[in-house]
C-alpha cells in the first residue's frame, strides 16, 4: 500500500538493504533533497524480497545455533556421565595394620603388580612438616617454623594426640577425596586404589586407643567423633570402603621391624603401645567386636593376610599375596 510522507526540512535518510555475495545484508545510506516534491513511496518487490531473505537466514543462523548448544551441552553431559561411571568403576580399599607391619612394603609390591592398582600412602611428611606463621622477632615480614607433629604427640601424647588425631584424620580425608587419575578411569580391567589406613582406623584404632589410654579426655573425644561423623556422612559417598586389606603380625614382629627400619619418632615406642594397637585391630577387624557408627562400615568384606613371614625377600609368599588380591578385588 502507497506511503505517503509530508515535505522535510532538513536531508532525510533512509537504508536500502542490498544483498550481498555471501547473504550477508549491508546497509546503504543516500541523501534526500527537501526541494524536490514529495514522492510517493512504494515497498518495491526486490526489497521485499531481500529482506525475506535476510530474515529466514538469520532464523536459519539461529536455529543452528540452538541446535549447536544442545549438542554441545549433551556432549558435555555425555562426558561428565563417562567420568562420574569411571570414577564410579574405581574400587576403593584400605590397607590396615599395626605400627611397622609391612604396609609400605606391601603397597609397593601392589603397585608393582598390576598396572589397574594404584596406591595413595600415608600422609607422614605432613605430620613431620606442619608449616605456621610468626609475629615474633623485629622482622615484620611473618616467620615460617616447621612443627614435627608426629614426634610432638610421641614425646608427650597428653598434650598433643587429640591435636594429631584431628590433623592425621583430616589429612587422611583430603587424600581419600583425590579423585582416581585418569588410567584408572580408562581401564578395562578391575580398577582400584587402595590407601595405607583410612579416616576409618583414625578413629576405631588410635584416635580410640588413645582415649582409652587417657592420653584423650571424655570431651576430646566427644568432640572428635561428632565432628568425624559429620564428615564421614557428608562425604560418605566418597570416601567409602568396598574392602579391607588387613596386614596381621604379633606385635614382637611389628616391634622388631620398628627398630630395623629407625624412624627417629618412633624411638620411644614400647611393646606394649604395640599391643593394645593389636588388641584393637583385632576387636574391629576380626571379632567385630568395635561399636561402629557407620552400617556400610560393618558389612565391608575383610582380607586377613599373614604379614609375619618376610614376604618382601620371598617371591613365592609375593605372589601367593598378588592371587589372593586378584581374587578379593574382583569379587569387590
Amino acid at each position: 500500500m502507497p506511503v505517503t510522507m509530508s515535505a522535510l526540512y532538513r536531508c532525510i535518510l533512509f537504508n536500502r538493504v542490498s544483498k550481498l555475495k555471501t547473504g550477508v545484508t549491508q546497509v546503504k545510506r543516500f541523501g534526500y533533497n527537501m526541494n524536490a516534491p514529495p514522492p510517493q513511496w512504494t515497498t518495491p518487490d526486490s526489497l521485499l524480497r531481500v529482506g525475506n531473505t535476510a530474515i529466514t537466514q538469520i532464523t536459519n543462523l539461529r536455529t543452528m545455533a540452538n541446535k549447536s548448544r544442545r549438542l554441545s551441552f549433551s556432549c558435555s553431559r555425555c562426558l561428565s556421565t563417562s567420568t562420574e561411571n569411571g570414577a564410579a568403576r574405581v574400587k576403593r580399599v584400605s590397607i590396615e595394620g599395626n605400627i611397622a607391619v609391612g604396609k609400605s612394603t606391601f603397597a609397593r609390591l601392589l603397585q608393582s603388580a598390576c598396572p589397574d592398582w594404584e596406591v595413595v600412602a600415608e600422609p607422614v611428611s605432613k605430620w613431620q612438616n606442619i608449616e605456621s606463621g610468626t609475629s615474633k622477632g623485629t622482622d615484620t615480614s611473618p616467620q615460617k617454623t616447621v612443627s614435627n607433629l608426629l614426634q610432638m604427640m610421641y614425646q608427650d601424647p597428653q598434650r598433643w594426640s587429640y591435636t594429631f588425631q584431628t590433623y592425621s584424620c583430616m589429612s587422611r580425608l583430603r587424600t581419600q577425596l583425590q579423585p582416581p587419575p585418569a588410567r584408572l578411569l580408562s581401564s578395562e580391567g578391575t580398577p582400584v586404589q587402595v590407601y595405607e589406613r583410612s579416616i576409618y582406623s583414625d578413629r576405631y584404632i588410635f584416635a580410640l586407643n588413645m582415649f582409652e589410654l587417657g592420653c584423650i579426655n571424655s570431651t576430646e573425644w566427644a568432640v572428635y567423633q561428632d565432628w568425624h561423623s559429620l564428615l564421614a556422612d557428608q562425604f560418605g559417598h566418597q570416601v567409602e570402603l568396598e574392602g579391607i586389606i588387613y596386614l596381621r603380625a604379633p606385635p614382637e614382629k611389628c616391634m622388631e621391624r620398628l627398630e630395623r627400619r629407625g624412624r627417629a619418632e618412633e624411638k620411644g615406642v614400647k611393646l606394649d603401645y604395640l599391643d593394645k594397637l593389636h588388641v584393637q585391630h583385632e576387636k574391629w577387624l576380626v571379632e567385630k567386636t568395635t561399636e561402629i557408627h557407620f552400617e556400610k562400615l560393618k558389612r565391608i568384606p575383610v582380607l586377613q593376610l599373614d604379614a609375619s613371614v618376610e614376604f618382601q625377600s620371598d617371591p613365592e609368599v609375593q605372589e601367593e599375596f598378588i592371587t589372593k588380591m586378584k581374587n578379593f578385588f574382583n569379587a569387590l
